[in-house]
């Protein structure tokens, strides 16, 4: 009992969460701007590492906030709803990071308007998550709380428009003729890893929907 009242009584997991989703937030805008100069290997060497650095940033906050977990006697939250929030927008940082590695890895040289339609959906889904995410901390108030289910409906539209925008990229591929199979299996996988990043985007928009509700 006496260890219980050393530890401290809430934390700083909201801003912790905030800082989170600013990284994706800047993850997902550079690599919208690699791909945008994806003929300059300059900047898009620049791009990468701006993408790598906003990951590890992200990275650092996870293992900050996985560490309160144990050491915050009491949270503001549910701790599973913790560690599931910001484990899973994590997966989106990490994805995007795989984005630029599998680019980098496959030797892709040039991207289409598929890739950058697709990555325009990854900004947008990014963007909603990070606002429902930085109104997390205002849950007592009932119109935020609307705000917040809104935002998580906003990323579920987006998520099924990306998803469609891949089916129609992937019809195209394949019926380019004398389209080189490596360069085929090399687009599909960059096109399939977009969608993933609306996809994992969804999924944090699920779990905030948990959050929303159980608070309410």
């Amino acid at each position: 009992m006496l260890f219980s009242k050393l530890l401290p009584r809430e934390g700083n997991f909201f801003e912790l969460f905030n800082r989170h989703a600013d990284c994706v937030y800047e993850a997902a805008q550079a690599f919208q701007l690699l791909v945008r100069d994806y003929g300059d290997e300059m900047l898009r060497n620049q791009h990468d590492e701006e993408v790598s650095s906003a990951e590890r940033a992200a990275d650092r906050i996870t293992r900050e906030v996985n560490r309160l977990i144990h050491t915050t006697f009491i949270t503001p939250i549910d701790r599973e709803q913790i560690h599931g929030l910001i484990n899973l927008m994590d997966d989106v940082a990490d994805l995007l990071q795989d984005l630029t590695e599998t680019m980098a890895l496959y030797d892709v040289r040039e991207v289409g308007e598929e890739v950058r339609r697709l990555t325009d959906w990854c900004v947008r889904a990014c963007a909603h998550m990070r606002d429902a995410v930085h109104l997390l901390g205002k849950l007592s108030d009932e119109e935020t709380a609307k705000t917040i289910l809104r935002a998580c409906e906003d990323i579920d539209q987006i998520e099924s428009n990306a998803d469609r925008e891949m089916r129609a990229a992937m019809s195209q591929l394949f019926r380019q003729k004398g389209l080189d199979v490596r360069e085929l299996i090399k687009h599909k996988a960059i096109y399939e890893m977009l969608e993933t990043v609306t996809d994992k985007c969804e999924d944090v928009a699920n779990h905030i929907e948990g959050i929303v509700l159980e608070s309410s």
